[in-house]
Formats: C-alpha cells, structure tokens, sequence
C-alpha cells in the first residue's frame, strides 16, 4: 500500500507570509538581562520587581518602578513636580545645555534627574526622592539639590521618615560651581534633620558615583544599597591610573563596601518593601 507523499512533502516552498502582513513585536516586550543574557518578558520583570529571575541580576530603573515596588497599591503623591533647571552659564559643549534640557524631558518625560513623593509604605508615612539616571545619567544639578532640600524640610515639618534613593553619575558640569554647591546644601539640610530627631534612609542604587556619593548618599541614618551595585566617587580606571596599582577584585561594588563598613545592609529589591517597613516600625517605637 502506498502513502500519499503530499503528507510528508512540502509542497510550496518558502514563507508565504507577505512583508505587509509581518507583524513585529512591539518595543519594550522583551528585554535582555546585561548578566546572563537570557531574555526576559515585561509582565515577568514587573511580577519580580525588575529583577532577573534567573540569575538575580537587578535591572536599573527609575522613579516610575520604584514608586510602584515601594508605595502602597502604587499610590503617592508627587511634590514639586514642575521644578525646571535653568542655564545661569549659557553653557555649551557639543550642543547648548538648554537644548539638551529640552531633548531630555522630551524623550524620557521628566522635568530633571529626581522625583519627589510621599505616600503609604505597608501603611507607614513616609516621604521619597528618588533620581533618574535616563536624565542626563542622574547628573545632580541644581533642581536635584532643591528637591532633595524641600523634601527633607517637609519631612521635618510632618516629621515623616525621608528615604533618598540615589542613582547618579555625579554632579551635572554644565551647571559647574552650582552644582558643586548642592554637595553642602543638601549636606546642611541633612543635618537639620538629624537634629529634628527625624530619620533617614539612604539607598543606593547602581550606580551611585561622584558628588552624590561624596555628599548626601552616604549621610544615611542607615545606609543600604542592592545587590552588585557600583558605588564609588571616581571611576576604576581613574583610580587604577593614579594610585599605579591594580585594584582589588568587586572593588566599588556594594558587597565591597559592605565589608569595609560603609554600607549597614545589602537588600534585594523583591524583599526591599519589607524591609523598610520594619526599620520605619523600629524607628517609630
């Protein structure tokens, strides 16, 4: 008996499909982890909180997400919202640093490297700044000293625990000395808080450099950062040229600084909300 052959030969040869007729998947569904290169679908990066789910690798995000993991049913309210830099040195470099402004809160739709909020964290109060590395690499300029420095006085007049999430490059240089002088500002306002018995949490986030790091990211009550973050104030290769010695192995990362002693606690992002309600509950009592 034989068999048709129709039933185990291709009889058209070749994708049928017209090129009109292609549909392609929409930008933003998938992803690749930096680290072990798997690809990661949106609904999975959301549903674990922005962290690889095969190897542990935390993704960089923004204000937008951490707002979602940290407040309750991702309900907040945003303050200061509509803070603007403006160009006092008219400086320019490849472009005029107005236009980049412009370029910047066009593509990525914030109005400068930080957000400020406060909302509910497992129901306890507390008031939030968080930078934007999309924003000219979270560069501190003198909107990010502003909103740092009103966050922490409205912290000390409700007497609402202030949480500073830093992600930053370091200071923004087209803004020069009025950058520099947002190291003191916020510096000077962290101390008022200390005196008005109000705590604060620093976390940092990869990366954390420069400025920021020399400044108001490492003046936590309690220091805590996530897992393989890059801390430091200059760069390796920097460091390398200057000192004429290589460095040590995982030298700036979190786990470094944690054995040396400058961070309190390494939190991974999944378990961060927890773990922050229960400092706000011990500090509370």
């Amino acid at each position: 008996m034989e068999l048709p052959m129709a039933w185990f030969k291709r009889e058209s040869k070749g994708i049928t499909t017209s090129t009109e007729d292609k549909k392609e998947a929409p930008d933003g569904v998938w992803n690749k982890c930096p680290d072990c290169k798997r690809p990661l679908h949106y609904t999975e990066q959301v549903e674990n909180q922005y962290v690889c789910h095969y190897c542990g690798y935390h993704l960089r995000i923004g204000s937008k997400e951490y707002f979602s993991v940290l407040f309750d049913n991702n309900e907040f309210t945003e303050l200061f919202a509509n803070l603007r830099s403006g160009d006092p040195l008219e400086f320019v470099d490849t472009k005029k640093y107005s236009d980049r402004l412009k370029e910047t809160m066009a593509k990525t739709g914030l109005k400068d490297a930080i957000r400020a909020a406060h909302g509910l964290v497992d129901g306890m109060p507390l008031m939030v700044a968080c930078m934007d590395f999309n924003f000219i690499g979270g560069s501190m300029g003198s909107v990010v000293g502003e909103k740092i420095a009103r966050s922490i006085d409205y912290s000390i007049q409700n007497k609402v625990p202030f949480l500073m999430i830093s992600k930053s490059g370091g200071a923004r240089m087209m803004e020069a000395a009025f950058s520099l002088m947002q190291m003191a500002k916020t510096s000077a306002k962290l101390a008022l808080l200390g005196q008005a018995g109000v705590p604060y949490i620093s976390l940092l986030t990869d990366p954390t450099t420069g400025g920021v790091t020399a400044s108001y990211a490492m003046l936590g009550d309690i220091n805590i950062a996530e897992p393989g973050a890059l801390i430091g104030f200059a760069g390796p290769r920097v460091i390398k040229e200057t000192i004429k010695k290589d460095l040590p192995k995982g030298f700036q990362t979190a786990e470094f600084l944690q054995e040396h002693g400058f961070l309190d606690f390494i939190v991974d992002r999944r378990e961060m909300k927890e773990k922050l309600a229960s400092f706000l509950k011990m500090m509370a009592n």
